[in-house]
């Protein structure tokens, strides 16, 4: 297994980008700006090595990245309905920057934070822990929050985030992972055929500003069902209001059973490959680019709606107006954990 290291000198300051690499051809490349994943790279049932989420061609355009490729996301991932963040019976009014919500962190949220980084090796694996303090009032939020963000890659295919963090007043906190997957490699077929088994039987319903509206849906007999497994195209196609709100096709928050199955499983049959998410977070977000611009300039061509489906595993900020949703206040007793894996694997 192995780490190495560049210098991307292509913007105003020098940015760090690691690549982790095992012992089977995976490997997982990420800059130390945003925490940007830029590159997840995976064999298909043939052993051809491909890359298996978006990101853009050009470097510079990580500087802006508009669309919040690969990057960490904080403090609170999702939509925060009219920026106003209710702690208690307090109201802190963050900035605005998708229309009158404040989304995934804001403008100046942790996908652009320049994180402090540092490689290590254990027995089994190798990784990266990416670190930064988030002042009080930053963004808006309450309280200086410390923040260590683990990337780490074993020899069993396994890439696991780690979150770990810590403030000194009550805040706000749901953070994950913004990576777009698309298993063909390469970006050679959108996410249509990928088949997604999903151990949820419940989402939560939205209005048409994508804020969740508090009702928890059952999916039984819905395209949002998917414990069974099904492709996402059924929900692209389909004529459910859900699904037709956002665009035709999903962005949205999945409860998840924890009945102890994996809970996310996605197949992609003309490559082979399958990933496996499991997560101690109670849900997931999933997004299948229904709004993605179609004139970015990518490593795989030019981007277009279903290139890519985000898998963001997390508490919703949904938490705040509803008590039906898992919990996301953070406070100065508590240390926050979080820990996601992804295991990249073929289908003989």
């Amino acid at each position: 297994m192995n780490i190495t290291e560049q210098h991307i000198t292509e913007i105003k300051t020098t940015w760090r980008e690691f690549t982790l690499t095992n012992d089977s051809q995976t490997s997982v490349s990420f800059l130390n700006y945003g925490g940007i994943i830029t590159e997840i790279s995976a064999p298909d049932r043939n052993g051809n090595v491909e890359n298996v989420i978006l990101g853009f061609d050009d470097y510079r355009d990580y500087a802006a990245n508009p669309v919040f490729f690969g990057a960490i996301i904080g403090r609170v991932a999702g939509r925060i309905q009219d920026a106003a963040l209710p702690v208690h019976n307090q109201v802190y009014q963050l900035t605005a920057n998708e229309g009158a919500n404040h989304l995934h962190g804001g403008p100046n949220g942790f996908h652009s934070v320049l994180w402090d980084a540092a490689p290590f090796r254990t027995n089994h694996s190798v990784g990266v822990t990416l670190s930064h303090q988030s002042p009080d009032n930053e963004g808006g939020y309450p309280g200086t929050l410390s923040v260590d963000v683990t990337y780490e890659l074993d020899n069993r295919n396994r890439f696991t985030i780690t979150y770990h963090a810590n403030t000194d007043k009550i805040t706000p906190l749901a953070l994950t992972n913004h990576s777009y997957f698309n298993l063909s490699g390469n970006g050679k077929r959108t996410i249509e055929n990928h088949h997604i088994t999903m151990a949820s039987k419940r989402y939560a319903e939205l209005d048409s500003s994508f804020i969740p509206t508090g009702n928890i849906l059952d999916a039984a007999g819905t395209p949002f069902d998917f414990t069974n497994g099904h492709n996402l195209k059924d929900g692209l196609i389909t004529n459910h209001p859900q699904n037709k709100i956002v665009g035709n096709g999903y962005d949205h928050y999945f409860l998840f059973d924890k009945s102890g199955k994996a809970d996310v499983e996605v197949r992609e049959p003309g490559s082979g490959r399958t990933l496996t998410v499991t997560t101690d977070e109670p849900g997931i977000v999933m997004y299948t680019s229904n709004n993605l611009d179609d004139n970015l300039k990518l490593k795989s061509g030019t981007s277009g709606r279903y290139m890519g489906v985000c898998l963001e595993t997390q508490k919703h900020p949904a938490a705040l107006s509803h008590d039906n949703f898992p919990p996301i206040l953070l406070t100065p007793e508590k240390e926050y954990m979080s820990r996601t894996t992804f295991t990249f694997g073929v289908d003989k």
